[in-house]
C-alpha cells in the first residue's frame, strides 16, 4: 500500500529524512487548520506499505515540518501558537519536545533547514515576519521585517548558505542576504497571495513560486522584470512548489484543486508531465526523495499520506 491514514489529522507537509532513505516526517492539524491540535508522525516505508514510527501530539495546529540537517534524529514543527517544536526521535515521546522556541506573534507556518551551515533554520510566520535561528541559542539570531502580510513560505538558497527567499500575502517574492541589513530583492511576483517558493538544486538564480491565482512562476534573479516561465494547469491555489532534487528543469507542485503535478520546463507551453488525483481533499504538503528519483510524497486535509513512484498510481 502506498498510503497511510492519520483519522481525524489532516497533513499540512511532508519531507523526506536527508539520512534515512525510507523515513519521512508529516506535520498534521485537526479541522483544516481552522481550531483543533496537531501532530507530528514520523512514518516509514517498510516493504509492506507505510508504517507508522511515532507521533508528538500539540495543543494547537502544526503548518509545517523540516528534518535538522546534522543530526539525524532531530526534526523541527512550525506551531500555530507562533512557537517552534524541536523533536528528537532517539527519546520516547514523553520526553519531546525538547525545546519550545517562542517568538513569533503570530502562527508559525514555515521552517526550513540550511543545507551547508547546518547548524542554522529559517521560521516564518503570520506575524510577517521571518526568523533566522541557530541550535545553540534559544533565541533568534535575527528577523527580517519587511513584508507587510503573512510570510507564507521561506526557503534557503542551496548554493549559497547566507541568501534566502521569502514568499508572502502581500505578493512580493523577496531574496534576502543574511550579511545585508535589508532585503537584496523584492519581485512583484504575482497579482494574487504567494503561499510557496522554492529555489533550484542546479542554478543559484532560478526560483519558483506557487501562489493563489493557481499558477506557478519561475524567475531568474538576475533579470526578473517577467517571469521566465509561467505553468498553468492548477485551477486553485498552489500550496507548494519543490523543484527536483535529480533534474534542473522539473518541479513538483501540489493544490487546493486536490491534485498534484509534475512540470518539465524545458518546453514552458508543454511543461506539463503528469497530474495525480489521488486526494479528495486539499492537498497541502509535497516533496521529492533526496534518495531515489522521482519517489514522490503528498499529504492533504483527506488524512491521507500517499508515497509512491511517478509512474504508478499513488492509491495502488
Amino acid at each position: 500500500m502506498n498510503f497511510l491514514k492519520t483519522p481525524g489529522f489532516g497533513g499540512t507537509s511532508v519531507q523526506f529524512s536527508p539520512f534515512f532513505e525510507t523515513r519521512l516526517a508529516v506535520s498534521a492539524c485537526q479541522n483544516y487548520g481552522i481550531v483543533g491540535n496537531g501532530r507530528q508522525y514520523v512514518i516509514e516505508l517498510t516493504p509492506n506499505g507505510i508504517s507508522e514510527v511515532c507521533y508528538y501530539e500539540t495543543n494547537s495546529i502544526l503548518l509545517d515540518c523540516s528534518w535538522c540537517e546534522c543530526n539525524e534524529n532531530l526534526l523541527l514543527s512550525a506551531d500555530g501558537d507562533g512557537s517552534l517544536k524541536l523533536w528528537d526521535t532517539a527519546c520516547l515521546p514523553a520526553a519531546n519536545p525538547i525545546a519550545s522556541l517562542v517568538e513569533h506573534m503570530s502562527d508559525a507556518c514555515c521552517v526550513d533547514w540550511n543545507l551547508q551551515r547546518k547548524n542554522c533554520f529559517l521560521s516564518s510566520s503570520w506575524d510577517t515576519t521571518i526568523k533566522l535561528w541557530t541550535l545553540d541559542r534559544s533565541t533568534s539570531f535575527r528577523t527580517f521585517a519587511e513584508h507587510t502580510h503573512c510570510v507564507y513560505g521561506v526557503s534557503w538558497n542551496p548554493l549559497h548558505p547566507d541568501v534566502l527567499a521569502s514568499a508572502s500575502g502581500d505578493c512580493t517574492l523577496r531574496c534576502w542576504d543574511v550579511r545585508s541589513p535589508a532585503s537584496i530583492l523584492v519581485i512583484g511576483a504575482h497579482d494574487s497571495e504567494i503561499l510557496s517558493c522554492d529555489w533550484n538544486k542546479y542554478n543559484e538564480f532560478l526560483l519558483a513560486t506557487g501562489s493563489v491565482d493557481s499558477s506557478i512562476r519561475l524567475w531568474d534573479v538576475r533579470n526578473h522584470m517577467i517571469p521566465l516561465a509561467v505553468l498553468d494547469g492548477h485551477t486553485l491555489a498552489v500550496r507548494r512548489v519543490k523543484f527536483s532534487p535529480y533534474h534542473e528543469n522539473v518541479i513538483g507542485s501540489c493544490s487546493y484543486d486536490m491534485t498534484v503535478r509534475l512540470w518539465n520546463t524545458v518546453i514552458p507551453q508543454n511543461a506539463l508531465l503528469a497530474t495525480y488525483d489521488h486526494h479528495t481533499e486539499f492537498a497541502a504538503g509535497f516533496d521529492m526523495s533526496l534518495h531515489e528519483d522521482y519517489l514522490l510524497a503528498s499529504v492533504g486535509y483527506d488524512d491521507c499520506i500517499f508515497v509512491w513512484p511517478h509512474t504508478s498510481d499513488p492509491r495502488m
